[in-house]
């Protein structure tokens, strides 16, 4: 533990023996958090165009070819998989919501793409091929404390070709989230109202997360989450303890780089 001792005016921190904190092992927030309302939330948060140029980077940057398989994870209703998939990518899509996989399940049926669909905790996923690339999208990789990040890391990298890449779409790294946190926010999406409150707490580093949805017909849901926080040297070394390589960071996938705080 730490404590803080005021002492002439200025503060000073004293170690005393080193206990580790203990990690944050409440519910992951990909297990209820994207259900009921969220999910229409979700739906209307990316426009079409968001999606498919980041479909044609993952394409371009993994030098990717029809028939070259790409894994999914945390895929939500599949909007990467299935833009992904009818450019004729073999995907593997895995999320631990059955209405996500499910529908995924019947867009895939109706256009006859080549997705397999997974019902499964990524964490506990069990892979048995190859890819020529892996996705995690929609801030996903945040949901999870150093140990489950590594230990997801790891299956990643072990089932990625020589020359396979893992794309990573985030917004909660510290360079972003400590210039951009706001305590409290609102959005109207629709017929939803969205509340949020956050609180940025440390050790470890993480928001808290407690949010509202109000319908215009007076449903209301009420949700709690963690995005825990990882600076882009935290994120390269956990990379680096894995086998993975971090090659770029952009802003706009492709075409601008990113700087602290966009």
């Amino acid at each position: 533990g730490v404590k803080n001792h005021l002492w002439n005016k200025h503060h000073f921190l004293y170690p005393k023996k080193l206990r580790m904190p203990q990690n944050i092992k409440s519910e992951n927030v990909n297990n209820s958090f994207f259900q009921g309302y969220y999910k229409d939330i979700w739906r209307q948060f990316f426009p079409e165009k968001t999606t498919v140029a980041e479909v044609d980077f993952i394409i371009n940057e993994g030098n990717l070819l029809p028939g070259d398989s790409v894994l999914d994870i945390m895929c939500g209703y599949g909007r990467h998989s299935i833009e992904l998939a009818q450019k004729g990518l073999n995907v593997t899509a895995i999320d631990n919501l059955p209405d996500y996989i499910n529908e995924i399940k019947s867009k895939a049926t109706a256009e006859n793409l080549g997705i397999q669909s997974l019902c499964e905790d990524v964490l506990e996923m069990q892979i048995d091929k190859q890819y020529d690339a892996v996705i995690c999208m929609g801030n996903s990789l945040q949901f999870f404390n150093e140990e489950d990040t590594l230990r997801l890391l790891s299956n990643i990298s072990d089932h990625l070709k020589p020359a396979g890449k893992l794309f990573i779409n985030t917004w909660s790294i510290a360079e972003i989230a400590m210039k951009n946190f706001k305590d409290k926010s609102w959005s109207r999406f629709g017929e939803l109202l969205f509340l949020t409150e956050n609180k940025l707490l440390f050790h470890p580093t993480r928001i808290e997360i407690s949010s509202i949805i109000i319908a215009d017909s007076g449903d209301r849901e009420e949700k709690t989450g963690v995005d825990f926080i990882y600076s882009i040297s935290e994120l390269e070394t956990m990379f680096n303890k894995t086998g993975l390589k971090l090659i770029e960071i952009y802003s706009i996938p492709g075409k601008k780089q990113f700087t602290v705080g966009e």
